[in-house]
């Protein structure tokens, strides 16, 4: 099995409640994909760092400290560069480095969506987060990608496609801004409330990751069918 993150606006506590969820109850994952702040989660959780270390990392100060103004503002407010670096710290510097697949939803030129599962990894999960005119695109491979969430927020059939059809359950937080949420996914879906959260302001981040959390493993034990 594996399992799709969607997109969410500094959805940090939201993923990593599901994801501990997940732990909880020791499900078999192979693979990951995400989008927006659920690729910078499921980055870590690839790498094998658990949910509430990962909550830590990701919350531990407002997003507004990594943000760089761009010296060319016509391609975006600010720069993912000081974002990147940190992503290097936690992160291998490539896909193919991770000890099982991952897979990273980006908006490419005129709007196309890809899934991106081999090269620099740090870069691409930047690529997935830089919100069209607040943050400069990222380059990989001579093209410039976005935030993924803008043309698709939970790239379950591209991540398919690159897998081989394999099943998967996809968490789902509720939009804040983005493509339209699709209501006709062909797998479990776990549905989270949106983050509420803001650059300067991540909110209580310990009762989002809580009530994720519970929530999340009481709605898994009934998708699957498992034994609480």
């Amino acid at each position: 099995m594996d399992l799709v993150l969607s997109s969410g606006f500094l959805a940090f506590a939201r993923h990593t409640g599901f994801l501990r969820a997940v732990e909880q109850l020791d499900l078999p994952v192979e693979g990951l994909c995400g989008t927006s702040s659920g690729s910078v989660t499921g980055a870590l959780w690839a790498a094998g760092i658990p949910a509430e270390q990962i909550l830590r990392e990701l919350t531990g100060e407002r997003p507004f400290s990594v943000l760089r103004l761009h010296t060319r503002p016509w391609r975006g407010a600010f720069s993912l560069r000081e974002f990147t670096r940190r992503l290097h710290e936690w992160l291998p510097p490539t896909f193919e480095e991770l000890p099982r697949p991952f897979g990273v939803g980006v908006m490419g030129p005129n709007r196309t969506h890809a899934v991106i599962h081999t090269g620099p990894l740090p870069e691409a999960v930047a690529a997935s987060c830089a919100i069209p005119w607040l943050f400069a695109p990222v380059t990989l491979g001579g093209v410039d990608y976005q935030d993924g969430g803008f043309v698709e927020r939970a790239p379950l059939d591209d991540w398919r496609a690159v897998r081989g059809g394999i099943e998967a359950v996809v968490h789902m937080v509720e939009r804040t801004h983005g493509a339209e949420t699709p209501d006709d996914l062909d797998a479990p879906v776990v549905t989270s409330a949106p983050s509420g959260a803001s650059f300067f302001d991540l909110g209580d981040t310990d009762a989002q990751f809580a009530e994720t959390r519970d929530r999340a493993r009481a709605d898994l034990i009934q998708a699957l069918d498992l034994v609480p």
